[in-house]
């Protein structure tokens, strides 16, 4: 029913389909954006091989490839075309889900991401839950107590951890975890599927050295807004009222301050899947990132060019959709309001 049609009677369902009219308008509008970022990092991935010095059929094939294999790729890739027929055609490809085939292996570049996309979703998923969970509930604590012993030394603590690279911290939780206390695996990885205990073990020591960073900074941006909330009017309001400090803190306080936190999550997505670079190749894990780093290594061009596009577009989308859920935290945005 349209909304100009709601009864007086029914004045929150009234408000209700405001709602929902303005949260697909404010979706619509911001479409378009998406789809020329889109467009924009796609021609950005195409162009990896058409920018590169020399040859890209001779970097691909090798120094001791013979004339008829060189002509054949060439042929293939349609190098001689002119570029905007060639990105057209890839983008069409692309499109349909065809990212070519990789001419080391001879495996569809498709398959090959998509067997190792849920364990690098995994990690990357495990190891922000694991930030949040730390995080949130630190940096809460920390801005009810602010200037106190405790909130002096999770700030300490903090910047410590901010300024050690996950690499490093993956390296200490080998030696101590793995190798001295022999707990946890260092090395490789169990499928959720064929052992969920194993999956858990595998995953722990990544997740944990991925996310650790994540953890300082979720938690210094938080306890900054949070202290800010907190001295607002509408805070001693909630006080005057009687009610509990635990409903101040979480339900009056952590939800206006969510924001930045929200921007953050989003933006740190593209740092938790660079960072799953370096993580699952020390860790020996069958993800993307390890993928990536083989294909540089065999000059791969084809895989590489297709996990770029996947790991550009997964950031792009997971952007858009940290974009939407501000309006679900403060409408005002939805409505153009905001500040």
């Amino acid at each position: 029913m349209p909304c100009t049609r709601v009864g007086r009677a029914d004045r929150p369902a009234a408000r209700r389909c405001r709602r929902v009219s303005s949260g697909a308008a404010h979706v619509v509008r911001r479409l378009p954006r998406l789809l020329l970022t889109l467009l924009a990092v796609s021609f950005c991935t195409f162009m990896l091989t058409s920018l590169l010095p020399g040859d890209p059929a001779l970097t691909i094939l090798g120094e001791n490839a013979s004339d008829a294999q060189i002509a054949a790729l060439r042929a293939d890739l349609r190098l001689d075309d002119p570029l905007l027929a060639r990105y057209a055609g890839w983008l069409g490809d692309a499109v349909t889900g065809d990212l070519g085939q990789s001419y080391r292996t001879g495996q569809p570049v498709t398959e090959a991401i998509r067997e190792r996309l849920p364990v690098t979703i995994e990690l990357g998923l495990v190891s922000l839950a694991l930030s949040l969970v730390v995080a949130v509930p630190l940096a809460v604590w920390s801005a009810y107590r602010a200037g106190g012993a405790l909130d002096r030394i999770l700030t300490t603590a903090s910047f410590g951890v901010m300024a050690v690279p996950s690499f490093l911290v993956a390296l200490f939780l080998i030696i101590v975890f793995a190798v001295k206390l022999g707990w946890l695996p260092s090395i490789g990885w169990v499928r959720l599927t064929e052992d969920p205990v194993g999956n858990l073990r595998s995953v722990v020591l990544p997740a944990v050295a991925l996310g650790a960073n994540e953890i300082a900074v979720f938690m210094r941006v938080l306890r900054s807004d949070m202290v800010s909330t907190l001295q607002q009017d509408s805070i001693t309001m909630a006080r005057a009222k009687g009610l509990s400090t635990s409903r101040i803190l979480m339900v009056h306080a952590f939800r206006p301050s969510s924001l930045s936190l929200t921007t953050l999550v989003g933006v740190q997505v593209g740092a938790i899947i660079g960072g799953s670079v370096i993580i699952e190749s020390m860790f020996a894990l069958p993800g993307v990132g390890r993928l990536l780093v083989d294909s540089i290594a065999e000059r791969d061009l084809i895989t590489v060019q297709g996990l770029a596009l996947v790991i550009g577009v997964s950031v792009i989308v997971v952007n858009f959709l940290t974009d939407l859920l501000y309006s679900l935290i403060d409408p005002r945005i939805r409505d153009g309001r905001g500040r």
